[in-house]
């Protein structure tokens, strides 16, 4: 495993939202309850990558939604077919955005057509941006064997 200096974070961050694009899909994990009650929860979402962030969209009355006010700690996971099987995962914290201004950022960052859900554009009051700040990030190939690089907040 090598761990991502700050000289070659911007690089890595381009590879993983290079990796990250090929998978489509990935798997986003929460939390819902706290203590011995909680109780891990996995869906599938469409995150974009900007930088060495993660956006997507949800409504404000999801479970996701809940879950996340509730507890803003997530795990994400993608996994790209082969050949090259690369394996990305990411550990952050989820900020839900509704102010104009960043829901109009997120709708401009996202890499697909958010008015098939959202009809009413980035004011659509079923529309809420999620802000994904990483403090690890994973980037590996054969479903983490091999070339395992980890960037980490400082």
């Amino acid at each position: 495993m090598k761990y991502v200096t700050a000289a070659e974070k911007d690089a890595f961050f381009e590879g993983v939202a290079g990796a990250s694009a090929q998978a489509v899909w990935c798997a986003l994990a929460t939390v819902r309850g706290r203590g011995a009650s909680a109780e891990p929860r996995v869906r599938m979402v469409h995150p974009t990558w900007e930088g060495d962030v993660l956006w997507l969209a949800t409504g404000p009355g999801t479970p996701k939604a809940k879950q996340l006010a509730e507890n803003p700690h997530v795990d994400i996971q993608f996994q790209v077919a082969p050949p090259g099987f690369v394996h990305i995962m990411v550990r952050g914290t989820a900020e839900l955005c509704m102010d104009d201004a960043t829901r109009q950022h997120a709708w401009d960052a996202l890499d697909y057509d958010l008015t098939d859900f959202f009809p009413g554009g980035p004011t659509d009051p079923n529309y809420v941006a999620i802000k994904i700040t990483p403090t690890r990030v994973e980037h590996s190939e054969m479903f983490g064997s091999l070339n395992k690089r980890v960037w980490r907040a400082t």
